[in-house]
């Protein structure tokens, strides 16, 4: 890699926007405030509804500030580094030469002053990947939370050659071309001086060693794909891609290095008649024409069984009745504790019967004439105004 493709990674991070900036949040915001202002701006900037020039690269920088701020390790180090903390979770991508942080950069211009050298994050113990799980759960299961095992395929170390890669009896052996350090350096000398080039070793791809003799059970890779069955306790109160980290169930370590953590990302199923915003749950009921004028007491399914409710007599379509406590847990900002539950509301829609029998028929007729055929404009707030009052608070209207 050049030094022109180096500075101009050097530009590329200090350009970047800060992520708190980006989603218009305080440093202090909590998982709640990043998450409204992630859903609100991906909705601005999502290319399927905005025709904007730039709004796919904001809809990708929107999403990129999200899943740094949303995860607590990501996000300390970025709160401590800025953008070069959180780098190698991703490469430093769109630039040529494998460079994972600015740490690499400098030790190309500098020779590692300060950072430490390449050999010692090379051949030092490194923590292993972080490995991502897809779990899909009923709606039940997240409003009240549950237990499930799940079986995952990982990598580990390797039981035959205790991850040497060397076939038990043999070891390792130190590379001779670059002497163990896992490079090769070479001076150049340039309009502005001499410089050394540092790359990776050809012969041991940067590891130090050569393994004459492979581990038949891993054949040298050091590590063997096993399945594991572990059981993911998940919270009251989670919703649709909500991650559970288990921390040391990702892949293991390199060199001696701590394993890395498992995601456990959720994919809530739809119900077949609840609709969930947020804490509160949602449900249209049908009642007939005679239940609206007249009133009625009618029995409504909820999350937690039956409840009934009384209609009052004249019920207009749109008519909203809140159950309070009837909603979905609120989790605290731990993710393990709740702090109360949301309401259900239950939108009442009246049903205008199509096949009426003879005798309907003529009951209808005999209404209309005393009703009459008067029609006059309506004085009070219709459906749409009526939804907007009710829904206010889930949708700050």
């Amino acid at each position: 890699m050049g030094a022109l493709s180096m500075l101009a990674a050097l530009c590329f991070m200090a350009n970047k926007r800060d992520y708190y900036e980006v989603l218009g949040v305080g440093r202090d915001a909590d998982k709640n405030q990043l998450k409204k202002a992630y859903r609100g701006l991906a909705r601005q900037y999502h290319p399927d509804v905005n025709s904007e020039a730039d709004a796919a690269e904001r809809f990708k920088e929107v999403n990129e500030a999200y899943e740094v701020l949303s995860d607590d390790d990501k996000r300390a180090r970025y709160d401590r580094f800025g953008h070069a903390g959180v780098q190698n979770d991703g490469g430093f991508g769109g630039f040529e030469g494998g460079f994972g942080s600015v740490a690499d950069i400098f030790e190309e211009f500098f020779g590692g002053g300060g950072f430490g050298s390449s050999r010692r994050r090379r051949q030092g113990p490194r923590q292993g990947a972080d490995l991502r799980y897809d779990l899909d759960i009923t709606f039940e299961e997240a409003v009240f939370g549950v237990e499930k095992e799940i079986e995952i395929r990982r990598p580990a170390t390797c039981p035959s050659c205790s991850g040497s890669g060397a076939e038990p009896g043999t070891k390792p052996i130190t590379c001779t071309t670059c002497n163990g350090t896992g490079e090769e350096r070479r001076v150049q000398q340039s309009i502005l001086g001499s410089f050394v080039n540092v790359t990776t070793c050809r012969t041991c791809n940067g590891t130090g060693e050569l393994i004459p003799n492979l581990c038949k059970t891993c054949d040298g890779r050091k590590q063997v794909q096993k399945t594991f069955t572990k059981k993911v306790r998940i919270p009251a109160g989670v919703d649709n891609d909500t991650q559970i980290r288990m921390s040391g169930e990702g892949a293991p370590g390199v060199n001696g290095g701590p394993p890395g953590n498992l995601y456990v990302v959720l994919h809530v199923q739809p119900h077949e008649f609840f609709q969930r915003r947020g804490n509160d749950i949602y449900l249209d009921l049908q009642i007939n024409v005679a239940q609206a004028a007249l009133g009625d007491e009618v029995a409504v399914p909820t999350i937690d069984g039956e409840e009934r409710i009384n209609v009052v007599a004249g019920t207009q379509s749109g008519t909203v009745h809140r159950l309070r406590g009837k909603g979905v847990p609120r989790l605290d900002r731990t993710g393990r504790g709740h702090i109360g539950r949301g309401d259900q509301h239950v939108i009442i829609q009246v049903a205008i019967p199509k096949n009426l029998s003879d005798r309907q028929q003529e009951l209808f007729q005999e209404l209309s004439r005393t009703l009459g055929k008067e029609v006059v404009p309506h004085k009070e707030k219709g459906i749409l105004n009526q939804l907007k009052d009710a829904l206010g608070d889930v949708f700050g209207l």
